[in-house]
């Protein structure tokens, strides 16, 4: 979980997470230079539970250097991400893990566009904004999703810890679908409700992030794949995943 001056929210986001009906858990917090509390709270759930982590960096990096640490410390068998801010609700993490303890999934995305239970009525913007780059991305991957942007990206280790992300800020979104979609790692999409927050509230996405996204699809779906480490990545993922699939057939 990247965290980044979410003093607001982050006390409510990791007491979800810790009571979540879930046989084994492992949360890894990335205080990504937050001048606020939120490190101290953190800090305070550590004291009280084994299960979180927390690991501070001295000056904010952006979300990709927040989620390659994390992600880097991480031992369990099944990733996600979690934002700190309560866009999205950790209750329904177990929905969207299930395809993967079931299985039939290597990499599971959070869809906030398809079937929903709840989702805040925000910015139009916004949701163009997403399509077109879900769009430009599925072009170039042949995928059919439907929201590359998501935060719950759920991952068997296989997949994402062998990946060195390369990308700034919250070019990993992109950065992620494109290699994924490289590998044989077979890719759900599940519902899942968004309690979007505006400007005022803390929203930190900006109209430069989308035009970055835009270079960051062209690069990793066109170039990055057929350097030495998008090859070597694309080679370890396929290795893994063929000898885990036939364990599972």
């Amino acid at each position: 979980m990247p965290a980044f001056n979410e003093q607001a929210t982050i006390e409510r986001v990791l007491k979800k997470l810790i009571s979540l009906p879930l046989d084994e858990r492992e949360i890894i917090v990335v205080d990504d230079g937050s001048t606020d509390q939120t490190a101290q709270i953190v800090r305070r759930f550590c004291e009280m539970h084994q299960t979180v982590k927390l690991f501070a960096t001295p000056k904010n990096q952006g979300k990709t250097a927040a989620i390659s640490k994390a992600i880097a410390e991480s031992t369990g068998d099944v990733i996600i991400v979690q934002d700190a801010d309560l866009e999205y609700d950790p209750d329904e993490i177990p929905d969207v893990i299930a395809p993967i303890l079931q299985g039939v999934a290597d990499v599971v995305y959070g869809s906030r566009f398809l079937v929903k239970r709840a989702s805040r009525v925000l910015y139009y913007y916004h949701y163009l904004a997403n399509t077109f780059l879900t769009c430009l991305s599925n072009v170039l991957t042949n995928r059919n999703m439907s929201d590359i942007e998501t935060c719950y990206k759920a991952f068997h280790r296989d997949v994402i810890f062998p990946m060195e992300l390369c990308s700034k800020g919250f070019g990993m979104e992109v950065e992620i679908t494109a290699m994924v979609c490289k590998t044989r790692a077979r890719t759900y999409e599940v519902p899942i409700s968004y309690y979007g927050r505006t400007y005022e509230e803390g929203k930190k996405i900006w109209t430069m992030d989308g035009i970055a996204a835009i270079w960051y699809i062209l690069y990793f779906n066109l170039a990055h794949p057929f350097t030495g480490r998008g090859r070597d990545y694309i080679a370890k993922v396929n290795a893994s995943l063929v000898e885990r699939h036939k364990l599972q057939s």
